[in-house]
């Protein structure tokens, strides 16, 4: 395997860890940073529901995605698409909401830069995904 197929399997591996994780703390209300966006403002439990099962949704795609990344090529570029997606809504989010109506000294930094780590991830999914295809394309 060569070495941007094996980087690309990690990636996927580990983003479909962390979305089942991201599932896995809504589904019980865990309100751990990271796992959790918005995880110092108020929420109502059928959200942090809804959220549960779109997070499982991911979890899985990524999952499909590492277990064979030539073969699932149409599922993680639905992945990076509506990856893309949900940075916007969350930027959209984090500066468009006045956080401290919700809750009193919400520092809003935190929230972008679990933004900004997501994005990471997100880009690097996208360029060795492109780098995997691309090469094998040759």
């Amino acid at each position: 395997m060569n070495k941007n197929l094996s980087i690309l399997k990690c990636l996927l591996l580990l983003g479909s860890i962390y979305f089942f994780g991201v599932s896995v703390a809504h589904l019980f209300s865990l309100k751990i940073p990271g796992l959790f966006v918005y995880f110092n403002v108020p929420s109502y439990a059928y959200q942090d529901k809804i959220i549960s099962f779109l997070a499982f949704g991911w979890a899985i795609s990524l999952f499909i995605g590492f277990i064979d990344p030539m073969t699932n090529k149409g599922i993680m570029k639905s992945f990076i698409i509506a990856g893309f997606g949900a940075i916007i809504g969350l930027l959209i989010i984090n500066f468009s909401i006045d956080f401290n109506e919700l809750a009193k000294n919400t520092n809003r930094n935190i929230f972008l830069i679990e933004t900004i780590v997501l994005a990471v991830y997100l880009s690097m999914l996208t360029v060795f995904y492109f780098l995997t295809t691309h090469r094998n394309k040759k």
